[in-house]
């Protein structure tokens, strides 16, 4: 007769090496919804940005402050309705969240270098891999970073919309540096985050939640992608 600790472990082993295999494929799937939809946002800013007439009928009109803040309206909306929305509505509410956030960028255009522009980005998404790949295999449990963090970022919007009126160049410069760093730890954190829920949930099958998992996980992540870009620009990008 088989030992029955044998037999357990030989299940537990099999077990773990599904659910393994399975967190490989979502992280797949989140990584490949936030690239698809970062070629959208990208393609859209280009596109408008690029249009110097469509930039002055934008952004030299009111119609620039809902265009800056539709995003914002967006992801609220996006969060409220996740639960009852289907797994393809939700992927097609990212995508059209994804073009919303490529208009509000397209003025980057005008106001930076290409090169710039471009050399930029490409340092965001080195710095995007290295701490997205620490987040995934650091053992350091960086739960206790949420909170800090999330309160960063209030604190950090609040300050935003502060010196739109203030046009401090001081404080621009505190926002931009403190912006990096608190998406640089969102980064890490959300990717460890997005692993550990999908651990926790994968025993129990629900498909439907597992794919609305990889589109909320896929959210974040481009959101940090976004913001960290954003405030890398401010430092590292040549104005026209």
């Amino acid at each position: 007769m088989a030992d029955y600790n044998t037999i357990r472990s030989v299940g537990m082993g099999a077990r773990a090496a599904q659910i393994d295999e399975g967190l490989r494929a979502h992280m797949n799937k989140v990584y490949g919804l936030m690239s698809v939809a970062m070629v959208l946002t990208a393609g859209v800013a280009w596109a408008v940005g690029t249009n110097d007439a469509m930039i002055a009928a934008i952004f030299g009109t009111p119609l620039k402050w809902v265009v800056m803040f539709l995003p914002l309206v967006l992801v609220f909306a996006f969060g409220a309705m996740i639960n009852r929305l289907s797994a393809p509505a939700a992927q097609l509410f990212f995508y059209v969240y994804a073009a919303a956030v490529g208009l509000s960028l397209s003025v980057i255009f005008a106001v930076f270098t290409g090169t710039s522009i471009a050399s930029t980005f490409l340092v965001t998404a080195i710095a995007f891999a290295g701490l997205s790949l620490y987040g995934y295999t650091t053992k350091k449990d960086l739960s206790a970073m949420g909170t800090f963090l999330m309160m960063g970022v209030i604190g950090l919007f609040i300050a935003m919309i502060i010196n739109m009126f203030l046009q401090s160049s001081g404080l621009q410069f505190a926002i931009s540096l403190l912006g990096v760093l608190i998406f640089a730890g969102l980064t890490a954190f959300d990717t460890q985050n997005i692993k550990n829920t999908y651990i926790e949930h994968a025993a129990m099958g629900d498909q439907e939640w597992l794919e609305k998992s990889a589109i909320m996980g896929a959210l974040n992540l481009y959101m940090d992608f976004i913001m960290m870009f954003q405030f890398l620009l401010s430092f590292l990008g040549e104005r026209e």
